[in-house]
């Protein structure tokens, strides 16, 4: 087959064509290194091969435990999936302290998702919102039936709002506000929304009073991952005295007001935000991703949510009251814990038991509770010793190995770097001498 060409019909073959045909377009010494067989599934790959398109290996990621988390005075061990070790480290580090100090108290403030219709029409908005109630009976008659058994559970469709696009002229959106339950409802939200789409149209292009302004046009619907009332508060609290543990060489007074302006730095610099609250989506996607959760969807929404002020800030505060250390996290997270994944995946379902089976609103706590776990761990580093000296120690593990470190190699390297800087260089240069010395 020539590399230019299109492939045909490539997600009909089975996985050992689709290896072969692959191949042929790699050169032969990338032939050699690729063994796409060696993780295969020995019992359920046809479960994983269903998962996604395409399917032709599984790509492995450490399933890790982090013990200690006290979240509203329940204790919880935390699942999380992410390939860096000192998240994992930081986070059970954080949440022992916190433990011992109150833990994380969370709370969910709502959890009302969104969706939107966008179509086009030439009248005025003021128009459609007077026949508010019309449409208020489209849609709750046009969803129905869609909704029966979400209601059953305590959800559905809870409001509207019909607003213009900003800078479109005669674009609208019909603003749709859903509560999903357990489900993190995306099929759901954007089935209710092509199901109300005709019926609106065809309301709006039979009301004399509407359609005198010409005829509506449907564009799109779809759910909106920005959910800025679908939101958790996490927060931890303690006397500055009780910080003593983790202030280093200074004082913990020296501490707390170094980690507050550590966080006031982030609220107020977009270059350091975008770091700072990566250090909170460490923890946050870690678990999102344990228990089969959209990370995507739920970095997209946050991200948003950190720049709804105009600028783009940090989405934690600390505040100092005397002799009070308070730290707040608040979070969009659209969760669920039934549907998607969660029924299917074996490791899902492990993490979720793991967790003790939490419905949607409790696991939003715990999520929030582990982000807020990594950031605390990540500020209180680069406030005191520098972020690289606990991560590079962490990270030692890994360089061995990328260096093909034999076994006592690995066990005097890390005897040597207990007590020294590690870095790529110093480890490989370790290495040669010791081999010199051998």
């Amino acid at each position: 087959m020539q590399k230019n060409s299109v492939i045909k019909g490539f997600s009909k073959l089975n996985r050992d064509e689709k290896i072969r045909l692959l191949m042929e377009y790699l050169k032969p010494s990338d032939q050699v290194e690729i063994n796409l067989n060696r993780y295969l599934h020995p019992t359920d790959q046809s479960l994983f091969d269903d998962i996604s398109e395409n399917t032709v290996s599984n790509y492995y990621l450490p399933f890790s435990l982090a013990p200690n988390f006290l979240v509203n005075d329940q204790m919880y061990i935390v699942p999380m999936v992410i390939e860096e070790s000192s998240v994992v480290a930081a986070a059970s580090k954080a949440a022992s302290f916190w433990a011992k100090n109150g833990g994380f108290q969370v709370r969910v403030k709502d959890t009302i998702k969104n969706g939107q219709l966008f179509f086009q029409w030439n009248g005025p908005v003021s128009l459609l919102q007077e026949h508010s109630n019309q449409i208020e009976n489209i849609i709750e008659k046009a969803s129905s039936e869609a909704t029966i058994n979400m209601r059953a559970r305590g959800g559905g469709i809870t409001g509207f709002e019909i607003k213009p696009i900003d800078n479109m002229n005669n674009t609208y959106q019909l603003l749709v506000k859903f509560k999903t339950a357990n489900s993190m409802g995306a099929n759901f939200i954007n089935t209710c929304l092509e199901l109300i789409s005709t019926p609106l149209m065809d309301f709006i292009n039979t009301t004399p009073a509407l359609n005198k302004f010409g005829q509506a046009e449907h564009i799109m619907s779809i759910l909106s991952n920005y959910t800025p009332e679908c939101v958790v508060e996490c927060k931890v609290e303690c006397s500055i005295e009780q910080l003593a543990p983790y202030s280093g060489t200074f004082s913990p007074q020296e501490f707390a007001k170094r980690f507050k302006t550590g966080v006031d730095i982030a609220i107020n610099d977009p270059y350091r935000a975008v770091t700072h609250n990566k250090g909170i989506f460490n923890g946050i996607d870690a678990v999102v991703l344990a228990t089969g959760n959209d990370f995507r969807a739920v970095e997209a929404g946050a991200q948003a949510f950190a720049a709804r002020s105009g600028q783009y800030r940090s989405l934690t505060h600390c505040k100092i009251d005397e002799n009070t250390f308070t730290y707040t996290l608040e979070v969009p997270l659209a969760l669920g814990t039934v549907g998607g994944l969660t029924n299917i995946h074996p490791m899902v379902k492990n993490a979720f038991e793991i967790l003790g089976n939490p419905g949607a609103e409790e696991l939003m706590r715990i999520v929030a509770a582990a982000g807020m776990a990594n950031n605390f761990g990540a500020v209180t580093s680069l406030v005191t010793t520098g972020i690289q000296k606990g991560h590079m120690k962490l990270h030692l593990g890994n360089i061995l190995t990328a260096l093909n470190a034999t076994e006592e190699q690995k066990t005097k390297a890390l005897a040597f770097f207990a007590d020294q800087t590690v870095s790529y260089s110093a480890v490989q240069t370790f290495l040669e001498e010791t081999k010199q010395k051998a």
